[in-house]
């Protein structure tokens, strides 16, 4: 797995990686199958035991390991078929630091994906809450067929590049919700190409995985407060698509 992971950027507080496509961040506790959380562990140890305390209820049942050895670093993630940069705490400090930013909205991130369709306009702004679908539970829905509670969801976007029947697309996520970008796409009728769970159109431009990357992450650096920047290079199912809107 330490081929599969390469590390964008490190210092004493903080790792930014580039996470594979198909690498799951952390167990949902249902499946076996490798994760980042062991790539972490494994190359990392002093990381294991950074995040936050196990909750009361678990505590009063007297479970012997603590919620940060679950997710050892981890103050964001990305979905399993998503592949770009994602940042880890190495220290307590810095894992509360950057839970501060993020609430705050002081992290940025700019993903690049593939979209069916020719989007119009050369940007735009997605504002749509995000709810519970009423058809399936484990899906999220930005339309008239969402249930319980709406939570807020922005999205920016440019286009980089059009053919006939696709887009390339830049996106900068002002909010952070579950799924947001492929909802928000899927809104606007231009879901990502071979996203499996919001779309029924057939995989496209050679992607065997949905079509997005997290490619920038800008944040406030923990310790000196400098703004740092750190880039994913594209993986080479991006680079070949890309091929197509030169």
């Amino acid at each position: 797995m330490r081929n599969s992971v390469s590390v964008l950027y490190e210092d004493n507080d903080l790792l930014v990686v580039s996470k594979p496509a198909g690498l799951v961040v952390h167990s949902d506790g249902r499946t076996k199958e490798k994760t980042l959380v062991e790539w972490i562990v494994k190359n990392y140890p002093k990381i294991k035991g950074v995040g936050d305390p196990l909750p009361p209820e678990l505590t009063a049942k007297g479970v012997p390991l603590k919620a940060a050895d679950l997710r050892p670093g981890i103050v964001h993630r990305l979905d399993r078929e998503t592949s770009g940069a994602l940042i880890i705490a190495k220290n307590q400090e810095s894992f509360y630091a950057f839970k501060r930013q993020f609430k705050k909205q002081e992290i940025h991130k700019t993903y690049n994906a593939f979209v069916y369709g020719r989007v119009k306009n050369d940007d735009g702004l997605i504002d749509r809450p995000i709810a519970r679908s009423k058809t399936n539970p484990v899906l999220w829905s930005a339309t008239r067929g969402r249930r319980g509670e709406d939570r807020e969801a922005v999205t920016e976007y440019r286009v980089l590049g059009r053919t006939k029947d696709y887009t390339f697309l830049e996106l900068y996520p002002r909010t952070g919700r579950t799924h947001q970008l492929r909802v928000h796409l899927k809104a606007i009728n231009y879901p990502i190409v071979a996203d499996r769970l919001y779309s029924k159109n057939e995989p496209a431009l050679g992607f065997k995985r949905l079509a997005l990357h997290s490619r920038l992450i800008s944040f406030l650096h923990p310790t000196t407060g400098k703004r740092t920047v750190v880039e994913a290079p594209y993986p080479k199912d991006f680079q070949k698509a890309m091929k197509y809107f030169i």
